[in-house]
């Protein structure tokens, strides 16, 4: 029968069931649980070393999200045919756990730890990347690991106007607003996701629909933490490693008065990374005095305590005194100095430059034959939209490997593009790669990007909605007194409380990626930073209109261009050819690249070129074999053969006769002195046979008609005619029978 779980299990707002369960699988681990909602099922575990990593200076924890593709019923498609390097969303996913949890281990707390969450069962409207974080949670929870306490995150999208929590897959298609929250019982500890142009309140009160959803699932973990028992209730004891109150006192008397000197002016990255680190130099030689031992006692303390102390001597700073490492005011945004068309033979590029971070863009625009295709285990689809954020180590001064984008860059690279997808156009025939090389870095370069695509895409002539820009914003708080930083340096954000970057048009957001590092956030004070982020980010657009306000009126002349065309379902054979012959024959007579998708009761044909003339060359023979004829149009056809009775001609992709009767208005007695084969000739479709849908083709109704022509008497013209169609009926079929096979050939 196997074991029996232990469980516990919540509702979601909309009568969801969602069960936690433990004790069946991976019992060796620390903790592992799983979360089932419907056919969905997520396993977590978390292993915990006994013991600190020795020399490890932050807390060693791993996070790996991963779905398989049996969970989905499908067999990996790479060569090796099994789970290989996580992909993009998989490393979002992860990326979202792994913030959420981190600051919830205790200070001091150096075990080596790691979460593996696998997605073991899907069920094709279930998104279980909303599932992920109470999953590890839980895993901890029912774990002797020590965690201040559970936390869990939810979606929270609006839809038709309403706020839903963990909506289905097929009702997020209609989002105006997506995010994931994450939360403790009484913290909201990270939110990121995209919104079409949303206002400030909206996403306050998206947030707040999101912690209320999740205590419930919290109380869930608690329960279910009860009912494992000691296990999970008694914590293993760890020793945080406390600084000697005398060492800190030497640091402090020898370098407090140095460091605020060094804070307050107003220096530049470096030279204030310099002067800080010569403090701490002198300290140490000066410390060296005290003898060999007591060094080997107290140096690594005397490191701490000398770092601990600058970081406390710049928040009481800020706090105090309202003044920032570089001078600016709280709510001042750093120089801006723009540029676009700095890179000649792309399609579209930018540089951004705020302070001393800059970012520089590039713009390539592809075919549908450029796309990229997401191949995941719950997807599969081809994406026209890629951005890629890249930070090499020479944009902090730095020598590094060249090893690829790491998590950082994937989850930089996905917010940028969330704040510009919002704003694309929404017919858009072009695969769009945006490429931002970071090369100066002090803060805020996601958010860098973000402005410096903006600009890359209108320097291109995309005609996008409106320009977006971000900023990050940053918050130093003792308790007491909150400061509310605008645009935020690298040292502010590591010395600060909040990590919140906000992106938008003058309109709205568009974006939003947010980490708090403290307990009791109010959201009066969210709101705060909301407001002076919306300042700061139109500020930014505004010096960002200096440069470029608008899309360009016309694409790069050495940018390919795509004309789409829409043909009824049934041509897309014809246009195609069998085997593919007839496109690979346009495509070279024309030199261009053809594409053709079915959308509906059409199909979509997109024509790409740099040279127009050979664009409309490849417009005009689809528009030949597509084109289906009316009476009273006019065509300039060509001779095809020759018969006593008329000649067939050709036009557009199709044939008709053109009857001896109607080719002037004078009799003809042999049509072979008028007419030979590859003749031109204009015609007019006169009418169509509705049983055998042939065309009757005139070209005496454009000649002028002679004066004082007389019409011949029906009569004779009626036997006339018959003996005609008698006499070539035979003839008639057997040529276009010939024709109409040549032309499906």
């Amino acid at each position: 029968m196997g074991q029996i779980p232990i469980t516990s299990s919540f509702n979601l707002p909309d009568g969801q069931e969602v069960i936690i369960e433990t004790g069946k699988l991976a019992t060796q681990a620390n903790g592992s649980v799983v979360v089932r909602v419907g056919n969905t099922m997520l396993f977590a575990s978390v292993v915990s070393a006994k013991k600190p990593k020795e020399g490890q200076s932050f807390f060693p924890l791993s996070v790996d999200y991963q779905e398989k593709f049996a969970a989905a019923g499908r067999i990996p498609g790479n060569f090796f045919k099994r789970e290989a390097r996580l992909s993009d969303y998989e490393i979002l996913t992860s990326r979202l756990v792994d913030r959420a949890i981190r600051p919830l281990f205790p200070d001091g707390y150096m075990n080596e730890t790691q979460v593996i969450i696998n997605l073991i069962s899907a069920e094709e409207d279930v998104l279980p990347d909303a599932y992920a974080a109470l999953a590890a949670s839980a895993a901890i929870a029912v774990s002797p690991i020590p965690f201040q306490e559970p936390l869990s995150e939810v979606r929270v999208a609006k839809i038709d106007g309403n706020y839903h929590v963990n909506p289905s897959k097929s009702a997020l298609a209609e989002a105006t607003l997506d995010i994931i929250v994450a939360a403790t019982m009484e913290n909201v500890m990270m939110v990121e996701g995209e919104m079409q142009e949303c206002q400030e309140a909206e996403l306050v009160e998206a947030i707040k629909i999101g912690h209320d959803a999740i205590k419930t699932q919290i109380e869930c973990q608690l329960d279910l933490a009860k009912k494992v028992g000691d296990k999970a209730l008694i914590k293993r004891e760890y020793v945080p490693h406390v600084l000697n109150e005398e060492v800190v006192a030497i640091v402090a008397e020898l370098t407090k008065d140095k460091i605020y000197k060094v804070a307050k002016s107003s220096l530049s990255k470096f030279d204030r990374k310099d002067e800080f680190a010569t403090i701490e130099d002198e300290l140490m030689a000066e410390l060296e005095e005290k003898g060999e031992e007591w060094m080997e006692e107290h140096g690594s303390d005397a490191k701490k305590a000398y770092g601990k102390l600058k970081k406390d001597v710049i928040r009481r700073m800020v706090l105090d005194e309202s003044v920032r490492l570089d001078g600016r005011p709280l709510d001042k945004v750093r120089p801006i100095w723009t540029e676009v068309s700095y890179l000649p033979s792309t399609h579209g590029s930018a540089i951004f430059t705020r302070g001393e971070t800059q970012a520089l863009t590039s713009l390539t625009l592809g075919t549908k034959l450029d796309e990229q295709m997401i191949d995941t285990a719950l997807d599969h689809y081809f994406d026209k939209f890629i951005l890629h954020y890249n930070f090499p180590a020479l944009s902090v001064g730095e020598i590094k490997p060249m090893r690829g984008p790491g998590r950082r860059e994937v989850g930089h690279a996905m917010l940028a593009k969330r704040s510009l997808l919002q704003v694309l156009p929404d017919e858009n025939p072009y695969t769009i790669r945006l490429v931002t090389d970071v090369l100066e870095s002090n803060g805020s370069s996601s958010m860098a990007t973000v402005c410096s695509g903006s600009m890359a895409l209108m320097d291109a002539g995309i005609k996008i909605k409106a320009p977006v820009s971000g900023i990050a914003m940053g918050m130093i708080s003792d308790g007491e007194k909150i400061a509310v930083l605008s645009d935020i340096l690298g040292d502010e954000d590591a010395l600060g409380d909040m990590d919140f970057k906000v992106t938008g048009t003058e309109k709205g957001i568009t974006g939003c990626q947010m980490d708090i590092k403290i307990d009791g956030l109010p959201y009066s004070t969210l709101e705060k930073a909301l407001e002076q982020a919306k300042a700061g980010r139109i500020h930014i657009l505004e010096e960002m209109a200096k440069t470029i306000a608008t899309p360009a009126a016309d694409l790069k002349d050495h940018a390919p261009r795509i004309v789409e065309m829409r043909i009824d379902k049934s041509f897309i054979g014809a246009v195609i050819g069998s085997g593919g012959k007839v496109i690979q024959e346009l495509q070279e007579v024309t030199n261009t690249t053809i594409t053709i998708e079915e959308v509906g009761q059409e199909g979509v044909v997109k024509i790409s070129s740099t040279n127009k003339a050979n664009i409309d060359m490849a417009v005009g023979k689809i528009e030949q074999i597509t084109h289906v004829p009316e009476v009273g149009n006019e065509y300039d056809a060509k001779v095809a053969s020759v018969m006593p009775y008329g000649v067939f001609v050709d036009f557009y992709g199709q044939s008709g006769l053109l009857h001896v009767s109607e080719v002037a208005w004078e009799r003809i007695q042999d049509v072979s002195t008028v007419f030979k084969e590859g003749d031109d000739v204009r015609v007019k479709l006169i009418g169509i046979d509705p049983k055998t849908k042939k065309f009757r083709l005139s070209r005496k109704v454009l000649l002028e008609k002679p004066e004082g022509y007389v019409e011949r008497e029906p009569r004779e013209r009626g036997d006339r005619d018959r003996g005609d169609r008698r006499g070539g009926d035979r003839r008639d079929n057997r040529g276009g029978d010939r024709r109409d096979n040549r032309n499906r050939d």
